[in-house]
């Protein structure tokens, strides 16, 4: 089970460089439920998700399933992807015994930042208090799903 809140970024953080960025590529081939595949690094991931209803909709909780894919099957995969491929650089940053994910777009989505907080638990997620450099919380606004900006321009928004 994943539980996470997702943010929009005011501002990068000022120390952002001393935290190691991994490319990742990620396409999509169905959006209900989600069935992605992602290039991370040399590794290569199918995953499926479908969101679980809960009672507070500021907040995500999926049922997520990932499995490793070869070279091969990527390459396969990705040419029967929907809409257009998301490519960004993810930094994991360390905040008050979190894990911050913080994506830095690319190609057309150049300049748009987006963090995520993954939780034990939905009372977990309550209780946390972002940094500063977040900006508002966006968890519950579909639009910001990687799978909703893979099938539609950012300026729609």
């Amino acid at each position: 089970m994943e539980i996470e809140k997702k943010y929009l970024v005011k501002y990068l953080p000022s120390d952002l460089e001393k935290y190691e960025g991994v490319e990742i590529e990620q396409a999509y081939l169905c959006q209900d439920p989600t069935l992605r595949i992602r290039r991370k690094g040399n590794k290569y991931i199918f995953t499926y998700k479908k969101r679980v209803p809960n009672t507070d909709e500021k907040i995500n909780v999926a049922e997520e399933i990932e499995s490793e894919l070869d070279f091969d099957s990527y390459m396969h995969l990705f040419k029967k992807a929907d809409g257009i491929p998301i490519h960004k650089t993810r930094y994991v940053i360390p905040y008050d015994g979190y894990n911050i994910e913080l994506d830095v777009f690319h190609g057309s989505r150049e300049g748009f930042y987006l963090a995520e907080v993954e939780f034990l638990s939905v009372e977990d997620s309550l209780d946390f208090t972002p940094p500063e450099w977040f900006g508002e919380d966006v968890s519950g606004d579909i639009r910001y799903t990687n799978s909703y900006m893979a099938m539609h321009d950012l300026k729609e928004h």
